[in-house]
Formats: C-alpha cells, sequence, structure tokens
C-alpha cells in the first residue's frame, strides 16, 4: 500500500546533546501542545482519581471515630502512603505505555508527515497492550527497587562520610560544614549517576517494541545494546522536567498555601482530620495537572533520545530518508535473507520479521 512521502519534516536528525534534546523537546511539544495533553491526560487522570477515592477511603475507614488514637492515625498515614506508592507506580506503567504509541505515532510524523493524533497513539497502544503492560510493569518495579536500595546506600555512604568530615575537621567548623556539603552533594550526583545508568538500559523498550515490532525481551535487550552514553542526557531530561514540575506547582501551592493558612488549617498537626478534604483533593488536582502537562516532555524526549540513538550507531537517518523516497521494501521470500530492514514494523501483529538478526553496529541492517 503506497502512502504519502514528505521531502522533509521540521525535526532534524542530527546528532543531539543534552541542550539540544531538550530544546527540540520544548519547541515540538509548544507546537503540538493540545495534542499532547490530550494523550498524557487519560491515565493521570485516572490515577487522580483513584487517589481521591483512596483518600476518602483512608478517612471512612480510620476518621469515622471521635476518639482516635495515635496507633489508629498511624495506620491512616501508612494506609494513604501505601495506596499512594501503588497508584503512582501504576501511574508510571501506563505512561510508559502511552509513550510506545507516542513513538510509532512520532516516527511516522518523519517518515510520512503524518500528524500525531490522540486516536492513533491510542490505537497502537491497543495494538500491543499485553506486551506494554509487561514490559512497564517490568521496567517499573527493577526501577523501584533500584531506586529504593541506591537512597538507602547513598545516605549511609553520606551519613558516615559527613561524620568524618565533622570529626577529621572539628578544629574548624565552616571547613567542616564546606567539606561535608561537598560529600553530600558528591554522594547525591554518584547515587543519581548509577541510577540513570541502570534507567537508561531500559528507557527504550516501549518504542523498540512498537517501532521495530520486537517482543517484551528482546526489546529490553535491544535496549539495554542501543542506550550507551546516553546517561548525561537522560538525567538532564529529568533534572529539567523535576525543576519545571516544582516551579509550575510553586506558581499554584503558594497561593493555596497562603489561603489555607488563612482558613486556620494546622499543617503540621498529626490528626488526620487537622486537614480538611478540600484542602488534599487540590493538593491531588494540582500535583496531578502539573503531571499532565510535564509528562509530554518525557513522552518526546524519549522518543528523541530514541531515534537519536539509532542516527548515531546504526544510520538511522538514511533508513528514514531511503523509507521516505523509496517507499516500503518490497517483500521477498521467506528463504531469502533481505539485507534491508523497514524503518517502521509495517506487519499487523508487530511480530518480529523473519530475517530480523540485526546488532547494535548495522546500517540499513546490513550484516
Amino acid at each position: 500500500m503506497t502512502r504519502p512521502t514528505v521531502s522533509s519534516t521540521n525535526v532534524s536528525l542530527a546528532p543531539l546533546g543534552a541542550g539540544d534534546l531538550i530544546d527540540r523537546a520544548v519547541r515540538f511539544y509548544r507546537g503540538n501542545f493540545q495534542t499532547f495533553v490530550l494523550i498524557a491526560a487519560p491515565p493521570v487522570v485516572m490515577g487522580t482519581l483513584i487517589s481521591v477515592a483512596w483518600m476518602f477511603l483512608g478517612r471512612e475507614i480510620f476518621s469515622a471515630s471521635a476518639s482516635r488514637d495515635a496507633f489508629e492515625t498511624t495506620l491512616y498515614y501508612v494506609f494513604l502512603w501505601f495506596g499512594g506508592q501503588v497508584i503512582k507506580m501504576a501511574e508510571i506503567v501506563a505512561t510508559l505505555v502511552v509513550m510506545g504509541g507516542a513513538a510509532r505515532s512520532f516516527v511516522r510524523y518523519l517518515l510520512f508527515g503524518e500528524p500525531i493524533t490522540f486516536k492513533e497513539t491510542y490505537q497502537n497502544v491497543w495494538r500491543r497492550l499485553g506486551g506494554l503492560i509487561v514490559a512497564a510493569v517490568i521496567i517499573t518495579f527493577i526501577l523501584y527497587v533500584i531506586g529504593i536500595i541506591l537512597s538507602y546506600v547513598g545516605v549511609a555512604a553520606g551519613a558516615l562520610g559527613i561524620t568524618a568530615a565533622m570529626f577529621a575537621f572539628s578544629f574548624s567548623p565552616f571547613i567542616a560544614v564546606i567539606v561535608s556539603l561537598i560529600i553530600g552533594l558528591a554522594v547525591v550526583f554518584g547515587v543519581l549517576w548509577l541510577f540513570f545508568l541502570v534507567a537508561s538500559r531500559f528507557a527504550y523498550a516501549p518504542q523498540i517494541m512498537l517501532v521495530e515490532g520486537l517482543g517484551v525481551f528482546a526489546a529490553m535487550g535491544r535496549s539495554a545494546s542501543l542506550a550507551g552514553g546516553n546517561v548525561r542526557r537522560l538525567a538532564a531530561l529529568f533534572v529539567f522536567t523535576t525543576v519545571a514540575t516544582y516551579s509550575a506547582l510553586l506558581l499554584f501551592y503558594v497561593p493555596l498555601g497562603w489561603y489555607a493558612w488563612a482558613s486556620g488549617i494546622e499543617f503540621f498537626s498529626f490528626d488526620a482530620d487537622a486537614i480538611p478534604a478540600w484542602y488534599e483533593i487540590a493538593n491531588q488536582v494540582l500535583s496531578q495537572a502539573s503531571l499532565i502537562l510535564l509528562t509530554p516532555v518525557w513522552m518526546i524526549g524519549l522518543c528523541l533520545l530514541y531515534i537519536d540513538e539509532r542516527v548515531r550507531h546504526e544510520g538511522y537517518d538514511i533508513e528514514l530518508m531511503a523509507a521516505r523516497r523509496l517507499g516500503e521494501i518490497p517483500a521477498v521470500p521467506q528463504n531469502f535473507q533481505n539485507p534491508l530492514q523497514p524503518a517502521l514494523n509495517e506487519s499487523g501483529n508487530f511480530s518480529v520479521p523473519h530475517n530480523s538478526r540485526r546488532s547494535s553496529s548495522t546500517i540499513l541492517g546490513l550484516e
């Protein structure tokens, strides 16, 4: 089947640095703001509704008694924390699933100039929904466990280092504070670098599944082989998103906090009923709204990183140019080995091609 081709697109395929990556992601997001907000909204809106329902359930279970003791209050906060962690992990899984569908739409935009739409993105997700969920759950669980382990190791290493510095420079409190600050920053940097070193190995699995048609574990293996050297750019994208998130939150949280303080809310009380439901709901809505606005930056950024890694290591820009100018690669009998691979897997069931054994160093699929 023939498809319309375009001579060029608005996205350059030159290798991207960390600053270029963020700049391209933000500019492309700005040019397709409404579409990406709609794409990112369903997982976050569902998570918001479940979070609010979980909060009301907790208040119903643990706040019904006027003579609630400290043990019941502790259970209430544990209940909210546990539910919040599970809901947050579910949101991450759903977001990773949607990222896969967005990646395929993004490559079709590069190939054929087709606009990225909500309908096409979720149709792509539906076709590989089971595999995407499995991959997203595995990735989320591994990164969650690694994050907890690195956090505890970092806290222990930082505490030991700061204690040693305070003891060694006890003769000068000023020097002790400076050295302790340097140690703390070094530990934070080391923990983040190790975390992103692990995260980068799984970053492209959803994109690979939808663009190249690989299975769950094959996509993870290919992602690990493809993701060498992108730790700095992935970390830069995360830091930018985090700073933007908190900046956006402050614009809304500060007025909300002033209004709550003027209304006499006791923020530091351990009484579960001291903070009214409307304030907790407002907190949830604001935090989730910021996620809706900023999740597309992750989607676009990871799609750009995936394409950029293939451009750097496989000449993917040549594959895209060939597909754009020459159309689809003609089908050959299965007993023949076709030296060319499609820039975008077009099989209806996204199955792995018979002759697909490309390595991380191939160009145009040549072996």
